[in-house]
């Protein structure tokens, strides 16, 4: 794969979308075989095609349930294909190509550095090698945690493969599960008041969603947080913030029915998982319409960059948030802990804000007139998608074709990025602005 995807190729955003594409469609070709299936039978090309973009795009929006309706060979094929997407189609292709002992040229670790949203191209060898270990060991260990659980519900072998199968899907922040035989589309429900299931799963989430580049400042320098990149601050602090704030406002507005313990377990859950996850432990459609908004929100904005997570990413939204501060206090630049942000990052930052808005809304517009179904229900199915969550308020499954073709490119832009959509598209375009003239332009 790594000379398929190179070959003729100089653009590494190409590379990356290229890559994408063909695991989606030889995955989708997989789920096709009527060996994939419990019955035995066939599956449609396009039902085949949104389980395979859903599980490579990391997103776990489901037209069939991943439970009753996928053999193990079926499950097999899903679980492989959300590992290759939460590591990255590159990186994984690129991991090959260094087991093999192949030498990796400049272009090809400049893919991968644009693959994994590293700073710079030296190291990337090393840093993938870091990557690969870090899934391993911490999907390892979240089985492991996992087990004893499944083992006294399922058994030994069985308990086994969900204790994996739903670390995987968690780390990657998939929402891929394997509960549908105890009530279809079920998700976790059944352990809201399992802290095990509940809080491994949640952390498994938080780890995988805050980035690879994040970890490896965590592993070199400790708790000397002055010496971690201005990123890795600011993803930590973004990401504390969108866990504490939403599980206050559920702990107290949204499940106070149920005992405090259960409450604060399905709470800080409900938190943690819009975050490009997909996996709830509470019923979504009870929830009301302000909770399910917020929940909206929070599957817009997402995971980190360089993360198994999807979504507008945490930077954008800290970056945003800090140049309007800055326009506030009339400041020229906005500022992190002491360093100054680009102006180039700024407006990178509200064009992606800009096409993410854009694609939600439309995307939630056009479903809502063809399915006449409540603008909000499908809004939120948008968000879901295009965030690469996976939670749903239970209508993915019965939609047409043309709503189910709308979720796939949703989630296929939402998984790849807008950005390198459009310099993958560009790339051989050359700007001019600064032959120009110059004229000021007032907004706001």
């Amino acid at each position: 794969m790594w000379q398929l995807l190179h070959k003729n190729n100089k653009s590494p955003f190409r590379v990356i979308i290229l890559g994408f594409f063909l695991v989606i469609l030889m995955g989708s070709f997989l789920l096709m075989l009527p060996v994939s299936t419990q019955e035995g039978t066939s599956t449609s090309f396009l039902d085949a095609l949104f389980t395979s973009t859903s599980a490579v795009c990391v997103t776990g929006l489901v037209i069939h349930d991943t439970a009753t309706y996928w053999s193990n060979f079926g499950q097999f094929i899903i679980i492989l294909l959300i590992q290759i997407g939460g590591l990255g189609v590159v990186t994984v292709a690129g991991a090959f190509a260094i087991l093999s002992g192949r030498k990796i040229g400049l272009m090809q670790r400049s893919t991968m550095q644009e693959a994994i949203a590293a700073p710079n191209v030296g190291g990337i060898v090393r840093l993938t090698q870091f990557i690969l270990k870090t899934a391993l060991i911490v999907e390892l260990l979240g089985a492991a945690l996992l087990f004893p659980v499944f083992y006294q519900e399922f058994g030994l072998i069985k308990g086994a493969w969900y204790a994996l199968f739903h670390s995987i899907s968690a780390f990657c922040n998939a929402g891929f599960d394997l509960m549908g035989m105890k009530a279809p589309f079920s998700s976790l429900t059944d352990y809201a008041r399992n802290p095990i299931v509940s809080l491994v799963i949640a952390l498994l989430i938080v780890v995988g969603g805050i980035g690879f580049l994040t970890w490896e400042d965590i592993r070199t320098n400790r708790l000397n947080l002055r010496k971690y990149r201005m990123q890795s601050k600011v993803i930590l602090t973004v990401t504390g913030i969108l866990i504490l704030l939403p599980t206050i406002y559920f702990f107290f507005f949204e499940f106070e029915d149920a005992p405090i313990g259960e409450r604060f377990l399905v709470s800080i859950f409900q938190a943690v998982t819009p975050r490009t996850a997909g996996f709830n432990t509470a019923d979504l459609t009870a929830m009301s319409e302000t909770g399910q908004s917020m929940i909206t929100i929070l599957m817009l904005i997402g995971g980190s960059p360089g993360s198994t997570a999807g979504g507008m990413k945490t930077t954008t939204l800290a970056v945003l948030l800090a140049s309007a501060f800055a326009v506030f206090r009339r400041r020229e630049n906005p500022h992190f802990f002491n360093r100054r942000v680009p102006n180039e990052t700024v407006t990178q930052a509200a064009t992606i804000m800009m096409m993410y808005l854009i694609l939600f809304l439309t995307g939630g517009l056009i479903i809502s007139r063809l399915e006449n179904l409540p603008v909000l229900t499908c809004l939120f199915e948008t968000a879901s998608a295009i965030g690469t969550v996976g939670l749903s308020l239970g209508i993915t499954p019965q939609l047409g074709w043309i709503s189910h073709l709308i979720l796939i490119v949703l989630m296929f832009f939402g998984r790849v990025g807008g950005l390198t959509l459009i310099f993958a598209a560009l790339s051989n375009i050359q700007g001019n602005s600064a032959r120009l003239p110059q004229e000021r332009i007032t907004v706001g």
